[in-house]
């Protein structure tokens, strides 16, 4: 949870929005320059996602995350630096891009499946919900770093943070579950490994393209009005704390979603409980599009990140239940492939179409829609594959 609280899906996504105005003012960049940048990552995210999952089937939680946080530090924190080169801030977030994904729940949730069974969907919210806890947290803390030191400072000390904060936790406290050695096999070997379907099995079944065709509309939904929520509430005459608020009050929500929606998974049938969280994130959607008071979109705020939060638990549960922990890591660095293209997208549309036509409205209404075609497609999920995963 300590990891996921200053990894790349929490620190870097939800002050994103919050530093992008900053960045507007001191440079001379459109919107859409700065959002090219998230883009960029998100791409690189994408291509470098499998290959994370691949090693962390094969080496273990701790060789990935360890090394990727510290480059993550780094390179965050770097941003410091930034000069008035587009190429410059597009560079940083390639390199974020590379590592980004082996410091959030992509890189935590091998652990944890291996550990949980019965309690499985608790056990990831738990782990979820240090993203959920770092939204909270960081929109503020970096609009008002900005504001008191200015944004140069605040990308050095939140660099910092996750170097002497992330690194020391996950390296006391980070341990693959490991099992007797039994005749012919090497010790230490992970619980669990050959259990379940290999990669070629599982993307030719209708479970994982299911999950994929949901996470893209999901991501590019949720990415976008996340992107641009700030600027989209100043824009309608309201403060920048104000603004920063509405994403804390999202970031509450992701956490709220995660730790709910993991109890449930483990009560009812996972997609039931997707369904009905992609459903009033969606009327979160139209809330903030149509609405101009600001309790309203205070209100679309914290649906937005119910939906946001569930998404992270629901697909690590799926992913374990219908294909084992074989090759679950590269599984679920495929569907990050597919959220993190989608999650390039969404800002970039959103920030385009803004430089057009001076408004986020019509592209919303489409993010409604897309939510609540994620929703229906969660519906007609099929049963579970996999019921347990007992590695004693």
């Amino acid at each position: 949870m300590c990891g996921a609280f200053v990894s790349f899906g929490s620190l870097m996504v939800f002050t994103f929005g919050i530093f992008l105005t900053a960045l507007t003012k001191q440079f001379g960049w459109s919107r859409g320059d700065v959002s090219m940048a998230f883009t960029v990552t998100a791409l690189t995210v994408a291509v470098c996602s499998p290959v994370l999952g691949r090693l962390l089937d094969r080496h273990g939680a701790r060789k990935v995350i360890l090394p990727c946080m510290a480059v993550f530090g780094v390179a965050f924190g770097s941003l410091a630096l930034l000069t008035n080169h587009l190429w410059h801030l597009y560079a940083v977030f390639v390199v974020l891009g590379i590592v980004g994904n082996g410091t959030t729940q992509l890189g935590y949730s091998r652990v944890i499946t291996a550990w949980f069974d019965e309690r499985r969907g608790f056990a990831l919210a738990l782990v979820m919900a240090g993203v959920g806890t770092g939204a909270i947290v960081f929109p503020s803390l970096a609009e008002w770093l900005i504001t008191n030191l200015g944004w140069r400072m605040a990308y050095a000390l939140l660099g910092g943070l996750i170097l002497l904060f992330g690194i020391p936790m996950t390296a006391a406290f980070v341990r693959d579950p490991v099992r007797p050695a039994a005749s012919g096999e090497a010790p230490g070997k992970e619980r669990g490994r050959q259990a379940g379907s290999s990669v070629a099995e599982g993307v030719r079944t209708y479970a994982f393209l299911g999950i994929v065709a949901a996470i893209v509309l999901i991501s590019l939904s949720t990415n976008g009005v996340i992107g641009h929520l700030a600027p989209l509430i100043l824009d309608r005459g309201f403060s920048g704390q104000q603004a920063a608020l509405a994403a804390s009050l999202l970031g509450a929500a992701t956490l709220l979603s995660r730790l709910g929606t993991g109890y449930l998974l483990d009560l009812f049938f996972a997609p039931r409980v997707a369904a009905t969280m992609f459903f009033l994130s969606a009327l979160g959607i139209w809330m903030v599009t149509t609405s101009h008071q600001l309790w309203l979109s205070y209100a679309g705020a914290t649906l937005i990140g119910m939906g946001l939060g569930a998404e992270a638990d629901v697909v690590p549960y799926l992913l374990s239940r219908y294909f084992g922990l074989r090759a679950f890591s590269e599984l679920y660095g495929y569907t990050w492939s597919a959220y993190a293209v989608a999650a390039a997208l969404g800002p970039l549309v959103m920030g385009k179409m803004f430089d057009r036509t001076h408004s986020y409205e019509t592209t919303l209404f489409v993010f409604v829609a897309f939510m609540a075609a994620a929703g229906v497609m969660f519906c007609f999920m099929p049963k579970y594959r996999v019921t347990a995963e007992r590695v004693s």
